[in-house]
């Protein structure tokens, strides 16, 4: 699955969602971790209301199932659950590393359901209908 993190100087997540100069991607598995790309913006990015700044991010992280951000506001953290990304909320500037080694320590064992569901991001819907079939039995 591919993460996103908001960040200032592409070490750390340490930005506001909207404020972010750069959105660093990484693809991540249970098995190893690689970055993708660097997302830049602009320096004009601290004005409260512009809500036109957030679509190029939006555009950015589309394919994303996760963004660690250091805060979020409240119609851009909407914004980002209509796209199908889970926002998550990192308590101070914490090392991308770190962050991308806990979710692989995460996904190596039983994933909570928030996590199961961003990890389907992307993939077809099915259904078993000869699971259901033996429940049911």
């Amino acid at each position: 699955m591919k993460v996103a993190f908001a960040t200032q100087d592409q070490q750390r997540v340490d930005a506001h969602f909207g404020w972010a100069k750069h959105l660093a991607v990484y693809e991540v598995t249970a098995e190893s971790c690689a970055f993708v790309e660097d997302f830049a913006f602009g320096d004009n990015l601290a004005e409260d209301g512009d809500e036109d700044k957030l679509a190029p991010k939006l555009a950015a992280i589309g394919d994303c199932a996760i963004v660690y951000v250091g805060a979020i506001g409240g119609s851009a953290a909407a914004r980002v659950v209509a796209a199908g990304i889970h926002p998550v909320k990192v308590t101070g500037p914490d090392s991308i590393s770190d962050i991308l080694s806990r979710l692989q320590e995460v996904l190596k064992g039983t994933p909570p359901p928030w996590l199961r569901k961003a990890l389907l991001k992307g993939q077809e819907k099915r259904f078993d209908f000869e699971e259901e079939d033996q429940v049911q039995s």
